[in-house]
């Protein structure tokens, strides 16, 4: 649903896979949930980890996004 409502709205959709996720945000494409989450805390500020899980894998998704975005930009491909 949430693809169908971004094409809907002609709005752009980026997808990345976990490794790619992973070492975006830890440095290691292998790396487990728990150090996702203590990098995810680390990188935002944030005084405790986030909670539950999911929550700092939507957070590492994000920073991905902007890691990603930056480059591409830093590239001359983000036009």
């Amino acid at each position: 649903m949430a693809l169908l409502a971004a094409a809907s709205g002609q709005l752009p959709v980026a997808e990345y896979a976990p490794l790619k996720i992973k070492s975006s945000v830890v440095g290691y494409g292998l790396a487990k949930k728990e150090q996702v989450q203590f990098m995810v805390a680390r990188l935002l500020g944030l005084a405790e980890v986030p909670e539950p899980a999911d929550a700092a894998d939507a957070l590492a998704i994000a920073i991905c996004h902007i890691h990603t975005a930056q480059t591409l930009s830093l590239q001359g491909g983000g036009r």
